[in-house]
């Protein structure tokens, strides 16, 4: 007899990214502007962008098969892909308001060997 491993869409586990107390109240306000019931933050990679491959960071409402998810602190749900976790394991994401330049939010990913100068895309190691 072969076991069989069920994928659950929505399979909670361990954060694999940090959200800083900043980034989360910023997320929370992107989603309150977007209205609509349900939604949670959906971070991932994919190829592209000057250093390889860039982060992708979105609302979304709808769970795919291969999809991770844990809940911060504050009830905030967060989804990634499995394949993404490998790149962004032990990633924070923080939100700042510094300044012009260096505002927004801000990945720090310690699977970069490098990352481009305005921060969207990595080399991984």
């Amino acid at each position: 007899m072969t076991d069989v491993l069920e994928i659950v869409p929505d399979q909670m586990i361990a954060p694999a990214v940090t959200l800083t107390e900043g980034a989360r109240a910023q997320v929370r306000r992107v989603l309150a502007k977007k209205g609509v019931p349900g939604a949670f933050l959906r971070l991932g990679v994919r190829g592209g962008g000057c250093s390889g491959l860039s982060y992708v960071m979105r609302p979304d409402t709808e769970f795919d098969e291969f999809d991770l998810t844990w809940e911060e602190p504050d009830g905030l749900r967060v989804v990634i892909d499995r394949k993404s976790v490998t790149f962004l394991q032990g990633t924070t994401l923080d939100y700042s308001t510094k300044n012009l330049l260096e505002g927004g939010f801000q990945f720090r990913n310690p699977n970069a060997a490098k990352s481009c100068g305005c921060g969207t895309s990595f080399t991984p190691r």
